[in-house]
C-alpha cells in the first residue's frame, strides 16, 4: 500500500465558531477561524483578523495594548528620573 490514508485529524483545520474550513488564526487567541467568523482590527500598523468571540469580549481596537505599553514605559522613565534626582539631591 503506497497510498496515504486520511485519519480523523487529517484534513483542513476547522473554524472554532461554526465548524467550516478555517482560513487562519485569530490574532488575539490563536483559534482557527473562517472568513465569516472574523472581523478586521483597527488602530494598529497592520490589519489583522480576530474572531467574533474576541471581538465581543474586547472590541477590535488593538490600540489599548499600545497605550498600555506606552504608559508602562512612561512610568518606568519617570521612576528613573525621580531616582536620579533623589541621588543628586542626596550627594550634595
Amino acid at each position: 500500500m503506497s497510498d496515504l490514508q486520511l485519519v480523523e485529524h487529517d484534513g483542513p483545520p476547522r473554524c472554532v465558531v461554526c465548524g467550516a474550513e478555517a482560513v487562519g488564526p485569530c490574532r488575539r487567541c490563536d483559534a482557527m477561524v473562517c472568513g465569516d467568523c472574523c472581523v478586521l482590527t483597527e488602530g494598529g500598523a497592520d490589519v489583522h483578523a480576530i474572531c467574533v468571540r474576541c471581538d465581543r469580549r474586547g472590541g477590535r481596537d488593538l490600540g489599548t495594548g499600545y497605550r498600555a505599553l506606552a504608559r508602562s514605559l512612561l512610568i518606568g522613565f519617570l521612576a528613573l528620573v525621580a531616582f536620579v534626582v533623589a541621588m543628586i539631591w542626596l550627594t550634595r
